[in-house]
């Protein structure tokens, strides 16, 4: 279990201490842009390799929690479909909000929420939490959660401080909660831009998800009587 906290401490810290903030700023300002975005992917990366390698010896002696029941799990399959949906066009599509991508146009699943990958790993992580109920969940999916929930206004002010005319529109168009600023009248849904090559890719990458899950991490997904 200390590794697995080590592992996730690191990675929070990573996420907390640079991504967005003002240090940020000033390591690009040293760096640059160009060489900031792989070490700090790398060092993400590792950070995550860890936590994984961690959370699987955590796991032999894990201490439950709470047990929150089987219904509840069975509701998972449509927890994690509508992580998909948003991740995998999230991944796929340019972002104004992500460096490098400052010309990316607001359409597809941007027009439902500006941070679908982040959006995507609240989903995510919130049900293995809550499912789970054991220490190690919480500690590994606890800070997915924390660092997703955060890096939605760590990303904005980030944008808010280096980019402040395209931030205004931005703003203007979207929303971090789904579908709020298509509610509030700000933005539309425009189907043939979501339903597209990258809504079928997320369906099928979860279809394979759902198949192969108790290989992968031995735990059978999908309801169970």
């Amino acid at each position: 279990m200390t590794g697995l906290i080590a592992a996730s401490l690191l990675f929070l810290g990573i996420h907390l201490a640079v991504s967005g903030t003002t240090l940020r700023d000033r390591l690009t300002g040293v760096i640059g842009e160009k060489l900031y975005v792989p070490l700090f992917a790398l060092a993400s990366l590792v950070a995550v390799v860890w936590m994984c390698i961690a959370y699987g010896h955590a796991r032999a002696d894990d201490l439950l929690l709470f047990d929150c029941g089987q219904s509840f799990r069975n509701t998972g399959i449509i927890w994690l479909a509508l992580a998909f949906v948003l991740f995998v066009p999230g991944v796929t599509r340019g972002n104004p909000t992500s460096a490098g991508q400052t010309g990316a146009r607001i359409d597809g699943v941007l027009r439902i929420t500006r941070h679908p990958f982040l959006c995507a790993v609240m989903l995510w992580s919130a049900f293995h939490l809550i499912g789970t109920g054991t220490l190690a969940s919480a500690i590994f999916f606890g800070t997915f959660l924390v660092v997703a929930v955060i890096g939605t206004r760590a990303i904005d002010g980030k944008v808010r401080r280096k980019r402040p005319d395209q931030w205004r529109q931005i703003v203007a168009e979207t929303s971090i909660l789904p579908f709020a600023a298509i509610i509030q009248g700000r933005n539309r849904f425009v189907a043939r831009e979501y339903f597209d090559w990258r809504l079928a890719l997320a369906v099928a990458i979860y279809a394979a998800i759902l198949y192969f899950h108790a290989d992968l991490f031995g735990v059978v997904a999908g309801p169970v009587g």
